[in-house]
């Protein structure tokens, strides 16, 4: 999932808008994002592969098909920044597969989608930005959701894996912001996703009491790390120049929903009273800070 707001610079140079193209693509998009939570799950549920190698795989085919994408490009602009950015891609990753130990999919996707988007509004409150009474309330609601979300009770998710997948999303929020300003975003993601493998394979050598390896896990694995992940990037970047900011970040919306029925539909998960109103809230709430004062 990249959730990546482009500056006012990136659209005054975009592409020819070709509608069908567009739709296209933009939904292939999305159903990159979503299968990330559906091939992390799938992978951990059963056993087939531990979180810590899930991650380590996933980050290592990612920077493998990124890689290979950059250098089919003429021109690449490498980042000249350190390695917070491979820090913050890296506690996304090892938290979102150590979240789904825990959790189901479809959860897990409203909690990471929530924390991003709260993350990167917040961060912008800080920086000056002054959000209108209705993108309050939007925020509001969308945190009550979360809130209704983790409550303790018979359809709640685990504790712990609730507080993973929202520092999940809290990492991807920082992650995200700080790519706003890349010129070159795919060499980046190139760039951090190979900084970020030695880091997730620290994680491996601490968590080797728990290792699990089979080759439908490891094929999951990179799936979700050279299809979803680089494969999902690599497209996000060609359609939300032509989105546009606001129209980028409202598609995202989708997300969680693709993921819930997906979740459904391919690993038997049930769809409670709970969730659906706490998905119907977040992303309610997460719409109305969409809008423009």
């Amino acid at each position: 999932m990249a959730f990546r707001v482009m500056e006012r610079s990136d659209v005054i140079s975009s592409p020819p808008v070709r509608p069908l193209r567009t739709a296209a693509l933009t939904g292939a998009t999305l159903v990159c994002f979503a299968a990330n939570s559906l091939l992390c799950r799938a992978a951990l549920r059963p056993n087939l592969l531990d979180a810590a190698t899930f991650t380590s795989v996933r980050l290592a085919s990612g920077a493998t098909a990124l890689a290979l994408i950059v250098a089919l490009r003429r021109r690449v602009r490498w980042p000249s920044r350190g390695p917070g950015s491979a820090i913050a891609l890296f506690v996304y990753a090892a938290a979102f597969s150590l979240a789904y130990l825990r959790i189901g999919a479809g959860v897990g996707a409203l909690l990471l989608f929530g924390a991003v988007q709260v993350t990167m509004l917040g961060w912008s409150v800080v920086r000056g930005a002054r959000p209108g009474a209705m993108q309050w309330f939007g925020v509001a609601l969308a945190l009550a959701g979360l809130v209704f979300l983790a409550l303790p009770g018979a359809s709640a998710p685990p504790l712990v894996g609730a507080v993973l997948m929202l520092g999940a999303g809290s990492a991807w929020g920082a992650y995200s912001l700080r790519g706003r300003s890349e010129r070159d975003p795919l060499a980046a993601n190139a760039y951090n996703f190979v900084w970020a493998v030695p880091l997730a394979l620290v994680l491996n050598v601490a968590l080797v009491r728990h290792l699990a390896l089979t080759g439908r896990g490891v094929v999951l694995a990179v799936a979700s790390g050279a299809l979803a992940s680089a494969g999902g990037y690599s497209l996000w970047y060609e359609v939300v120049p032509v989105l546009g900011a606001t129209r980028a970040a409202a598609v995202q919306l989708a997300v969680p929903v693709l993921a819930g029925l997906g979740a459904t539909a391919f690993l038997g998960e049930h769809l409670t009273a709970r969730i659906a109103a706490s998905g119907a809230a977040i992303i309610a709430g997460i719409a109305l800070t969409l809008r423009r004062r």
